[in-house]
């Protein structure tokens, strides 16, 4: 794990927009596509409206999620509205967006078609997550229902998940596939989560899902 400490949030929102256009531009200067994943929540925010100016050739990036809430993207608790109202604009509107919902069926019924359409664009280019301070990521939360199956080394790229603290059910991308992916960052902000994040070493990935990927992540923090 590589650990940079901001001296404020600013910075730290700048630095990682920097350095996410970077490491995809130098993917599509080797490549003739990347992919690009990312997390819901405020947080990220406003690394997505920076990063959604950024001179890249976006046409060739292909943007999906770490997770979706099972809502339509009219909902308030969306990710994907997030992302279309802080990503997916600008220079980035021209990027491909690959959904984690469909409408009218269980996300059961539905994961073979979303994860058949996200399968061609792994590993992963660029991965950003966050983590909470139960240390899960995606939806990978301590003691949901498929936790063990989305952790397993032979994990589906998707896997349903529902957990009482997460409300609605969620699909997931599996450990494995965040585990895979070329550049992982992850971004977390306080005291709190640092604390979290800190105990997550000494803990199962059971425990602490965000151990799944901490071996070869970058944590970018600000208090």
């Amino acid at each position: 794990m590589n650990l940079i400490e901001y001296p404020d949030r600013e910075a730290m929102f700048m630095g990682l927009a920097d350095r996410l256009s970077s490491e995809l531009g130098e993917t599509l200067r080797m490549e003739e596509g990347a992919s690009l994943c990312v997390p819901g929540g405020t947080t990220p925010g406003p690394v997505f409206d920076l990063l959604s100016a950024s001179r890249l050739d976006w046409d060739r990036v292909t943007v999906f999620l770490n997770d979706e809430r099972w809502v339509p993207e009219s909902s308030e608790r969306s990710n994907a509205g997030l992302l279309r109202r802080r990503l997916l604009v600008e220079r980035a509107a021209a990027a491909r967006y690959l959904p984690l919902f469909a409408a009218d069926r269980a996300p059961e019924e539905a994961i073979p078609d979303l994860a058949a359409a996200i399968e061609p664009h792994l590993p992963i280019s660029v991965l950003l997550l966050g983590m909470g301070a139960d240390r899960h990521i995606a939806s990978l939360f301590p003691g949901a229902d498929r936790l063990a199956e989305a952790l397993a080394p032979d994990a589906p790229v998707l896997v349903p998940m529902r957990v009482e603290a997460a409300g609605e059910p969620r699909v997931t991308l599996s450990a494995r596939v965040l585990a895979g992916a070329m550049r992982i960052h992850i971004l977390i902000t306080g005291d709190e989560k640092r604390a979290a994040l800190d105990s997550a070493r000494a803990l199962s990935p059971e425990e602490a899902p965000v151990r799944a990927v901490l071996a070869n992540a970058t944590v970018h923090w600000a208090a």
